[in-house]
């Protein structure tokens, strides 16, 4: 395949990544659509390849002008020095294919590539990361399930402590991943992730049967500024005290309905597990022809990644070493 073919497949899958991400969150009308940084990403390169494209073939590998120079107005290339350009045949010191049409949106395009490649694979461990907390809170779910009449109220509620603890753990992890300039702001399976959870605990309909409105009414409910779980242990024993059956009922049975949540985050052809499998092929195809794209692009300026993608970044090198 040419390199414009390839960079066209690319373009595809990034585009791909999107779309299924799109049609996913139909499901939940409170994710937003899209990752920000991917559409960004996708918009760039699809300027950049509609720029390319937009030149005939003979245009962009055609040879340099009469006497072997390049064009005037890349003269100054000349002058500067781009570490690698070397190691690739045909490039310039700049790490530019002076004998394309356009050398700088070829560069550009491969700048926006290379950083399509950082921040994919700190997206893919950052959301790796969120997959074994949601296995952990489901766990959470299925010990809260397990609560039986045989406890004493104390330790019922250390049960209850214990689950916001660990919800409060999971918010203090990952809510902020997904605000402002997170590194997986706009990502919906993060965002739902986050949502459904939040919806599961406060969920009205838990211990009905037991003339209860879910956990608030024994004391477990979520701060609206904080997200974080607060429980009320005044407001739990006076209920324990009061409607012991109808407490022991409704923990129960929103544990074994949380715990079903955080599953179906995790199971096949769901959120989570279809945003990794996406984010994996986008990150192995640019790794397969990243020097093919190269050789035709340029170098591209390498990317130049935030504290927070540098860090995911390591930790992906590290679990998923090439």
């Amino acid at each position: 395949m040419s390199p414009i073919g390839i960079a066209s497949t690319l373009l595809g899958l990034i585009q791909s990544a999107v779309s299924t991400s799109s049609s996913t969150s139909n499901q939940a009308a409170t994710a937003r659509s899209g990752s920000i940084e991917e559409a960004n990403f996708s918009s760039s390169l699809t300027l950049r390849m509609a720029a390319l494209q937009a030149q005939s073939v003979t245009g962009l590998l055609g040879s340099l002008p009469a006497g072997g120079k390049a064009s005037s107005a890349f003269d100054f290339l000349g002058t500067m020095q781009t570490a690698g350009s070397a190691a690739i045949p045909g490039l310039s010191a700049t790490g530019r294919n002076l004998t394309l049409f356009d050398p700088e949106s070829a560069y550009r395009m491969m700048t926006a590539i290379n950083n399509g490649d950082v921040t994919y694979k700190a997206q893919f461990s950052e959301l790796s990361e969120m997959k074994t907390a949601v296995t952990g809170m489901q766990q959470a779910g299925l010990t809260l399930g397990a609560v039986s009449e045989s406890l004493d109220d104390a330790a019922i509620k250390t049960q209850l402590q214990t689950f916001a603890a660990k919800y409060n753990e999971w918010i203090g992890r990952f809510d902020g991943t997904v605000q402002g300039d997170g590194l997986l702001a706009g990502t919906q399976a993060a965002t739902i992730s986050l949502y459904e959870l939040k919806q599961s605990v406060e969920n009205i309909f838990n211990g009905a049967k037991g003339g209860f409105h879910g956990l608030r009414d024994l004391g477990l409910s979520i701060d609206p500024k904080t997200n974080l779980a607060v429980l009320d242990t005044a407001k739990l024993d006076s209920v324990l005290g009061t409607n012991r059956q109808g407490a022991i009922g409704t923990i129960t049975e929103f544990g074994a309905n949380f715990a079903r949540s955080a599953e179906l985050l995790n199971s096949a052809n769901n959120f989570i597990p279809n945003r990794l499998a996406n984010l994996d092929r986008v990150i192995d195809y640019i790794g397969e022809n990243k020097p093919a794209l190269q050789a035709e692009f340029g170098l591209g300026n390498p990317a130049t990644p935030s504290a927070q993608v540098a860090r995911a970044l390591a930790a992906y090198n590290q679990n998923w070493p090439t």
